[in-house]
């Protein structure tokens, strides 16, 4: 009753600050003297963003980089959580191939979108394995040390019932796993836009990260700021949209919802 209670004074409570917040962007930097190609109001934002969507394909860019997210996203989390789990279940494979794994993950994944865009030429097959690779190792690395702190006292009685690999795998692995890969998948969730961002800027021709790049050349900082909240806004939505799912999944283990 205490939580439910609480709930609308959180919910007043953020909006409040998200308001002080507009107000400050909106009278502070002309109060300040702040030129408006350095930081632009709110006011200019919207302003922009209103010719973007009549003259830039706005909409479209958005659509690209959504896209583009949420396919290199499930792709980059597919991946993370097989090979984790193979890595897992075969501790021979995970000796022999942890060296490789290891230097991958050190190597900066960004540096990797020139080398694809050489490869693959200019479009949306860069930017898209640029946001698996940057989602793949968070996951597999959650997935791969779930597996390794499973009971072991659970898997020998399973043994010991004649349980064979997979139903062990099925019945008591993939379920201890799982908070485990839903904390790498909320992770993964919002370097998925960092990912698609990098590939767009660097050898993009549509989505919001051209977009960035494109109003750096033209000195347009209000589109620049657009194009930043637009990404931010993507980022966030997948959050949520994974932290939801996880709470249906897992929704026999007590959560701490601060009240």
């Amino acid at each position: 009753m205490k939580s439910l209670q609480g709930k609308p004074l959180e919910l007043l409570a953020i909006f409040g600050m998200g308001v002080l917040v507009l107000l400050i962007w909106e009278f502070l930097p002309p109060a300040l003297d702040v030129p408006r190609y350095i930081i632009p109001t709110f006011s200019d934002c919207l302003d922009e963003l209103s010719r973007m969507f009549a003259r830039q394909d706005m909409a479209g860019h958005i659509l690209s980089t959504l896209t583009s997210t949420v396919i290199g996203f499930i792709l980059g989390s597919l991946l993370g959580a097989a090979s984790g789990y193979l890595l897992g279940m075969s501790p021979l494979m995970e000796k022999v191939l942890s060296p490789y794994i290891l230097g991958l993950q050190i190597a900066p994944k960004v540096a990797f979108a020139p080398l694809f865009i050489i490869w693959f030429g200019y479009g949306d097959i860069p930017k898209l394995l640029v946001t698996v690779l940057i989602v793949f190792f968070p996951i597999l690395v959650n997935v791969l040390q779930s597996m390794k702190t499973v009971d072991r006292d659970l898997v020998n009685l399973a043994r010991v019932y004649s349980m064979n690999r997979f139903t062990i795998f099925r019945k008591i692995e993939m379920p201890s796993s799982m908070p485990s890969l839903f904390a790498g998948l909320r992770i993964g969730a919002t370097f998925a836009v960092i990912g698609v961002t990098v590939g767009e800027m660097v050898g993009g021709n549509t989505g919001l990260g051209f977009l960035i790049t494109y109003g750096e050349g033209q000195a347009n900082t209000a589109m620049v700021f657009n194009a930043i909240i637009f990404l931010t806004i993507i980022g966030i939505a997948l959050y949520f949209i994974v932290s939801m799912i996880e709470k249906r999944v897992l929704h026999y283990l007590e959560r701490n919802d601060h009240g």
